[in-house]
């Protein structure tokens, strides 16, 4: 009896040290997310896996929202270049609330506040970080949500 006690302790001490790990990697790839994001960098392209859902949630002015879906490869491009724009006005965002929850094997939810440079509000916005067969940490879903307007002529009706 002693010895299945102290086996199943001794489980438990790793399966939740390697979980710690894990979310310490997951926060260290979202913090680097955010500094190649505000600093324009092109790597910010390589942190998406190829096939990831991108949703960018309209707030409308009445305060509804709709969901605007993309696949990656549409979204790397609108942002390469909405990147000359937003360099020139150095705009950049500030993440606060940063949570991180494991939501399946090897694959994390990172939920936070998103306020946009010269702007009061803060939006929600959450990444789904999931590590690859090859060690790789990449996002495989993003919402996040935004008072751009524009957005919605992509909307599918």
């Amino acid at each position: 009896m002693k010895k299945t006690l102290v086996l199943i302790i001794a489980l438990l001490t790793v399966t939740i040290s390697v979980m710690a790990d894990d979310k310490d990697d997951v926060m260290k790839f979202f913090n680097s997310y955010v500094n190649a994001a505000n600093n324009y960098s092109p790597a910010v392209a390589g942190m998406y896996s190829p096939n990831a859902k991108i949703i960018r949630q309209v707030v409308k002015p009445d305060g509804t929202t709709q969901d605007v879906t993309t696949n990656t490869s549409t979204y790397i491009t609108q942002m390469k270049l909405g990147q000359a724009g937003a360099k020139l006005r150095n705009y950049k965002n500030n993440y606060s609330n940063i949570n991180v929850t494991e939501v399946g094997k090897d694959k994390y939810k990172v939920s936070s506040l998103r306020q946009p440079s010269g702007e009061n509000y803060k939006l929600k916005t959450y990444m789904i970080i999931q590590k690859q067969p090859d060690g790789k940490w990449l996002i495989t879903e993003e919402l996040m949500q935004t008072k751009v307007q524009t957005f919605l002529k992509y909307a599918k009706n």
